[in-house]
């Protein structure tokens, strides 16, 4: 890592290419803004947390990372995880869980674990995502419509239950507010514009909502500013705080009942989950989207070096504030289209955020909520993955489709850890259950004439690796031999690999085979799992067990003892 990093430092830069990546910096800013704000809020935190993250963790990510065009920040994969932790332990103990997530990322990368992505199968993750989508845009209802919602830290039902319930106290004014947004997120993007859909959406919104407040005396919405608060100093002011993050120890902030969390192992122990949950999404999403920036850009990314970056990244920014960040696949996509192509452009956009806190904070207090709510509704759609959702409910084998709505249903109804482990779960179950079938052993059917076969003897060919979930199936249809049969020729040519159960499953063949005086030919097996046999007391005993190289030598031994 630190060697890529010297030599992307010391690279020199043409003009047009730093010009490209200076542009493609500030396009990414642009949209980065607004998205870490309602990621923040969405997660549950005051949105500044959300610009401190695209802020710091964007930029440390970027020299340290094993990618050159990926773009980190807070997205909207971890709001699942993040809320819940803001509810039970605070903004401290968010930050805590995001600073153990980073120690994870840099052990993960140290083993070299970076092509973990690659073992996730894809119905788990559509499943999951699209679980995470409807759940997010669940949650902008309240601010969509204005709904007066008490606080419910249980599951999704009562969520629901709880929203629905509120529906008589939708106001028209956010309602309205929340329309404008949506239907110019939509809209916009057919004009084939430059300009980002969502910063024009927000202005939008936030310019409609002030000339209607000023003309109407009955008109309010909330808004960031109105929402939000800080004091600093002693000085209590509304929205964004227009200064830098400053150092602070994550443990010592507010738990969820305000009073510093501090920092104990029974703390550590309860927050060990999340963080561990928080490190798996943030390498699974990080490596996805470095693998779609690949394809996208024509560059190779390290794969280590990117997980021990992200690590760094979320080790450093909740010293300052920051929010659990990954990279985000929306952002860097940007990033390249607007020529982005080394870790400048993603420091540049992280400049753009340093700046806009300094200078625009006043402006973006007047952000209404409902338009965040807007923002957010889009965000969760393009999240779902519908299209691939319904393709693979279409085409998708039977046992796909099951582990695919599976992991969205326990994604929406409980949590994404639950609904990961078990959609893992059942695909390795399943891809066992594939694996017996096509490694069992068969019955060899050769021609008697050329190899000369007596009726006493049996030929079985297994084929593929002997592993726990084959080895009872082999031992169960060789031991089952006729009366008549008086050697079993095992061709193991193809046997790939042998575990213990398959080891233990070998010696129960030959010593059942024994007790019907059946002698045992192994052939062609390969040296190295010959040596696993004979160290589990499976040698050459004459007339009992056998070794052979080749299926014309395997029939000569078998012929004197029919």
């Amino acid at each position: 890592m630190l060697s890529a990093l010297k030599k992307s430092l010391s690279k020199s830069l043409s003009g047009a290419e730093l010009q490209a990546n200076v542009l493609a910096g500030l396009t990414v800013g642009v949209i980065a803004l607004p998205l870490s704000m309602a990621l923040a809020i969405a997660s549950g935190v005051p949105p500044q947390h959300g610009l401190y993250t695209a802020m710091v963790a964007g930029a440390i990510i970027a020299i340290t990372g094993g990618s050159k065009v990926n773009i980190s920040g807070p997205t909207a994969a971890f709001v699942v995880i993040l809320l819940p932790i803001v509810q039970q332990f605070g903004l401290g103990g968010l930050l805590l869980s995001g600073f153990m997530a980073g120690m994870i990322l840099v052990l993960m990368g140290m083993a070299r674990l970076g092509r973990l992505i690659e073992i996730v199968p894809y119905p788990v993750t559509i499943g999951f995502t699209a679980g995470i989508g409807v759940v997010i845009a669940t949650l902008q209802i309240k601010d969509f419509f204005g709904l007066s919602v008490a606080p419910v830290e249980g599951h999704y039902l009562q969520q629901v239950s709880a929203i629905g319930s509120a529906f008589s106290s939708i106001t028209w004014q956010e309602t309205l507010i929340g329309t404008i947004t949506l239907m110019v997120l939509l809209l916009w993007p057919k004009l084939r514009s430059k300009i980002p859909a969502h910063l024009v959406a927000l202005t939008v919104g936030a310019l409609v909502a002030w000339l209607l407040t000023q003309g109407l005396t009955d008109f309010s919405v909330a808004t960031i500013g109105s929402r939000f608060h800080y004091e600093i100093a002693g000085v209590a002011g509304q929205g964004i705080p227009p200064l830098l993050p400053s150092f602070t120890w994550p443990w010592a902030l507010p738990d969820a009942s305000g009073a510093p969390i501090g920092l104990s192992f029974e703390l550590i122990r309860q927050l060990l989950p999340s963080a561990i949950t928080i490190a798996i999404l943030g390498a699974l999403e990080s490596l996805l989207c470095a693998v779609v920036a690949d394809g996208m850009s024509g560059k190779r990314h390290h794969s280590n070096d990117e997980l021990i970056g992200q690590g760094i990244g979320n080790m450093v920014a909740p010293l300052f504030g920051g929010i659990p960040a990954t990279a985000a696949i929306a952002r860097t996509a940007a990033n390249v289209k607007a020529g982005g192509s080394l870790p400048l452009s993603a420091v540049v956009h992280s400049g753009f955020i340093l700046l806009s806190i300094l200078m625009l904070s006043p402006l973006l207090a007047y952000i209404p909520m409902a338009s965040m709510a807007a923002l957010l509704l889009v965000v969760a759609w393009n999240m779902s993955e519908a299209r691939h959702f319904m393709r693979t409910l279409k085409i998708a084998p039977r046992d796909d489709v099951v582990i695919l709505l599976a992991c969205f249903l326990l994604t929406v109804l409980f949590d994404m850890t639950i609904a990961v482990a078990v959609g893992m779960g059942m695909a390795a179950i399943l891809f066992i259950r594939r694996s017996i079938s096509l490694s069992g052993p068969k019955a060899m059917k050769l021609d008697h004439e050329h190899y000369a076969i007596p009726e006493q003897v049996v030929i079985y060919d297994i084929d593929g690796p002997l592993f726990f979930g084959s080895a009872q199936k082999a031992l169960q249809t060789i031991t089952a031999v006729r009366p008549d049969v008086r050697v079993v020729i095992l061709d193991m040519s193809h046997v790939t690999l042998l575990d213990m159960s398959a080891i233990v499953a070998m010696e129960s063949i030959a010593q059942q085979l024994e007790s019907k005086n059946v002698a045992l030919i192994i052939n062609n097996l390969q040296p190295r799992m010959i040596l696993k046999l004979r160290r589990a007391g499976i040698r050459k005993r004459q007339g009992k067990v056998a070794y052979a190289r080749h299926l014309e030598d395997s029939l000569t031994l078998a012929k004197p003892l029919c």
